[in-house]
């Protein structure tokens, strides 16, 4: 009944110019052909079956009519569930008359992000999405976002941790750990580190980790007149940026972290443990504290100018 309401409503409403073409031409069968080709119904005849998604369309950015990229501005519902024509005259039904619901189960994930690509292919965010990760593990847009909601979870920094979680269990784990950044409460967005359309090898807002890191942490790019490799080349060598129980998100505490790439012909390898008495010798404290960051403080990299054989060893 809903389904033919809809129908009669919409021939109801353009009546008027039906009955202009009858008195032009004369001839009522010339006028509903040209009734027939007159194109898909508006966004108003849906919505006297699907109030809810309407209204949501409605406060949507989708819906801004002045913006020649939205939908609004391309036929406003055909623009994403094809030409609804056949579909009112049917009476309406899941799937009838050849609409196209882009969250559907059935659809295949590569149809449904074509409807969405259509206009964002030309974001330059999302020019690389066939070629990205998750669209190589067959995810669809809408497997992330929700279309006709008050509230698109991930695109909310507070909510947006949770879609992702659903499927990076790891990183939920660590995020609880005690060294984290601030993601649960909303500071920081894995979006602000991660660009999830784009077809680096770790997805990441820029080109590299380091470029990525450098965002916030300003204060390590550099250049420094001595550099530290593993700074310059991945951050994550020393870092675990999702969480960590060790202080400075370090995938594991000094010493035993810098001895992974620094040989022992340096330092003697050295046993955890407390010195037996007060001592200043490299031989003892490399445990202790901060272990090699009591002395090598700059680890990062330094600016020392001093003519010294040990000045470019990160220390002040």
């Amino acid at each position: 009944m809903t389904g033919k309401r809809a129908s009669t409503k919409w021939l109801v409403s353009i009546l008027p110019a039906l009955i202009l073409a009858i008195g032009a031409i004369g001839t009522p069968e010339v006028a509903i052909a040209q009734l027939a080709s007159a194109g898909p119904p508006p966004a108003e005849v849906c919505k006297n079956c699907h109030a809810s998604s309407y209204e949501t369309y409605k406060n949507h950015k989708h819906s801004i009519k002045i913006d020649p990229r939205t939908p609004a501005s391309r036929g406003e519902c055909v623009a994403c569930h094809g030409d609804g024509a056949a579909h009112v005259k049917a009476g309406g039904g899941r799937g009838v008359g050849g609409i196209v619901n882009p969250g559907s189960k059935t659809l295949a994930a590569d149809a449904k992000n074509d409807i969405c690509l259509t206009c964002h292919q030309a974001d330059p965010r999302r020019t690389h999405w066939k070629d990205s990760t998750h669209a190589g593990r067959n995810l669809a847009c809408t497997s992330c976002h929700q279309l006709h909601a008050a509230h698109d979870s991930v695109r909310d920094k507070l909510t947006q941790p949770e879609v992702c979680f659903a499927c990076h269990k790891e990183q939920r784990v660590q995020i609880n750990k005690p060294y984290r950044h601030p993601i649960l409460e909303g500071k920081v967005s894995c979006a602000d580190c991660h660009n999830v359309h784009g077809n680096n090898p770790k997805q990441m807002e820029r080109n590299s980790v380091v470029e990525t890191c450098y965002q916030c942490h300003m204060e390590k790019r550099g250049p420094f007149v001595h550099n530290h490799q593993p700074v310059t080349e991945d951050c994550t060598i020393c870092h675990q940026p999702h969480g960590t129980t060790i202080a400075s998100l370090l995938k594991s505490r000094p010493p035993f972290l810098c001895q992974d790439c620094h040989a022992s012909s340096g330092h003697p390898v050295q046993l955890a443990g407390l010195p037996k008495s007060r001592t200043s010798g490299t031989s003892e404290l490399g445990t202790v504290g901060r272990g090699c960051l009591n002395c090598h403080t700059n680890i990062h990299g330094s600016n020392s100018t001093q003519n010294s054989a040990t000045a470019g060893r990160f220390r002040r």
